[in-house]
């Protein structure tokens, strides 16, 4: 593999005709699901390319709480997002992984055939193959092999817009193909110093390797650039006091939508998968007529591969500096548990989980009454976790959540303030208008008196014109 067949070419000229190979280790599944169903395999041929598709995890169990067949539909969402068409699916199941294939010799010549008789362009396993496994069923196979980690990755790299959005991908792309460099071995290794040791030279795998390690390094330097700024827009913001509000969650969980709904902004919203990948912050106004950013960052899936973690790193590091997070979570999906696990999972990578959170269950519009009502009552029975319903499609709970960051912010806590005022202190008093919720005014000869509800640090600012005993504002 040459340095340049790092990029995965999904439907570069058109959609390329996809199979789909789930997998289930029954042995693993029984450990994890007590009264587990035996082993079973189903084939089903799709002449409609309307098919869905998604991503099963590399720990080798297809998914947690996921059956093979759920964790098979989310797959589909993934190639459709990577504009495939959608030929042919399998679910292999068996004991425990095959070293050599992973799914078996004897299932391995029935996906050959089954790629003659589609005329299929690849095969797309929903589980990270090893270098091992990779090398032997790209062998055995009449097309193109891909593995779940490379299908995200081409997805990523389709939807970078931005120099540090398609800088983080590549470095992702080339540490996860590094160690997947094939060569003719010993035969073509460096000089050495026996006989028959003495070799032609360095070989194309190893000019490929030492090539790639050092694009690699050169990308990590470019992203430290990135981070570097990131971190100087943030101490300009900071000496401006704004707090942060960040939105994550499960990819096509509706995080886009939302932030162009609570912002006005117009930003990409789409319901393929990985849609948003460079952060986008706009400031909004809250009920307390508080200031604050909103973030919108990148989805999260089940075991989203390392190297993407770490390759965007730049980007949620907006996520590790939000005061506030928002977990926007889609409420008519069938496996929110799932998807609740998998974001916590990465928030706890990146030491966030013990953020405020607040949960938003977006979606509410897709439920009839018999669910709105039981998730309502899912909702009442948790009363120690904050939220809130919504539905960014229709603007449905939009101000019950801007009401739920007001009461979450903790930095520039919300406090009632009594104040006295000159007229001719025209500046103080559009300050104050303009920043706090006005409860109740009247005036007394040259006097105002105000009792506000505003953020501590715009009372603070003009304490010399405070009552602090709150009765003097009655008499």
């Amino acid at each position: 593999m040459a340095v340049n067949e790092s990029r995965i070419a999904l439907g570069s000229t058109r959609a390329e005709r996809a199979i789909l190979v789930g997998v289930e280790f029954t042995l693993r599944s029984r450990i994890k699901r007590a009264g587990a169903d035996g082993a079973r395999a189903a084939l089903r041929v799709n002449e409609s390319a309307d098919s869905t598709a998604d991503s099963s995890p590399s720990s080798g169990v297809s998914a947690v709480g996921l059956d093979a067949e759920e964790s098979l539909a989310e797959f589909r969402e993934l190639v459709l997002s990577a504009g495939g068409e959608i030929v042919a699916e399998l679910i292999q199941s068996r004991a425990k992984p095959d070293p050599a294939t992973l799914i078996g010799s004897g299932k391995v010549e029935e996906i050959a055939g089954i790629v003659a008789s589609t005329e299929a362009d690849l095969v797309l396993f929903d589980h990270d193959l090893t270098p091992t496994q990779l090398r032997n069923l790209d062998s055995a196979l009449p097309c193109r092999v891909l593995d779940r980690t490379q299908l995200i990755l081409d997805i990523f790299a389709r939807h970078a817009r931005t120099r540090e959005g398609q800088l983080q991908v590549e470095l992702a792309q080339l540490e996860y193909m590094l160690p997947r460099l094939t060569g003719r071995g010993k035969a073509m290794s460096q000089l050495g110093g026996g006989i028959g040791t003495r070799g032609p030279g360095e070989t194309q795998l190893e000019m490929d390797r030492r090539r790639i390690q050092r694009r690699i390094d050169h990308l990590k330097l470019d992203i430290e650039s990135v981070r570097r700024v990131r971190r100087q827009q943030r101490q300009r913001r900071e000496a401006v006091p704004v707090p942060t509000v960040a939105l994550v969650g499960y990819t096509n969980a509706g995080k886009s939508t939302l932030f162009n709904r609570l912002t006005g902004a117009h930003v990409l919203s789409s319901s393929r998968m990985f849609a948003t990948l460079d952060p986008k912050v706009r400031a909004i106004e809250l009920p307390s007529r508080r200031k604050v950013l909103l973030s919108d960052t990148v989805g999260f899936i089940r075991n989203l591969p390392h190297t993407l973690v770490t390759s965007f790193r730049a980007t949620l590091e907006e996520v590790q500096e939000a005061e506030v997070l928002l977990h926007i979570r889609d409420a008519a999906s069938t496996y929110g548990e799932e998807q609740k696990a998998q974001v916590e999972k990465v928030l706890g990578e990146l030491d966030s989980l013990q953020k405020p959170r607040i949960e938003v269950l977006n979606k509410v519009d897709l439920l009839d009454a018999l669910a709105r009502d039981a998730l309502s009552n899912r909702l009442a029975s948790h009363q120690a976790v904050l939220a809130v319903t919504a539905s960014a499609q229709t603007g449905e709970g939009a101000d019950a959540l801007l009401a739920a960051i007001d009461e979450a912010l903790r930095s520039d806590p919300l406090v009632d303030a009594e104040f006295r005022i000159p007229q001719h202190e025209g500046a103080v008093l559009a300050a104050i208008e303009a920043g706090t919720v006005i409860h109740a005014r009247r005036y007394e000869g040259n006097l105002v008196y105000l009792s506000v509800t505003g953020s501590a640090s715009l009372v603070g600012r003009f304490r010399a014109f405070r009552i602090q005993d709150p009765q003097l504002a009655r008499q």
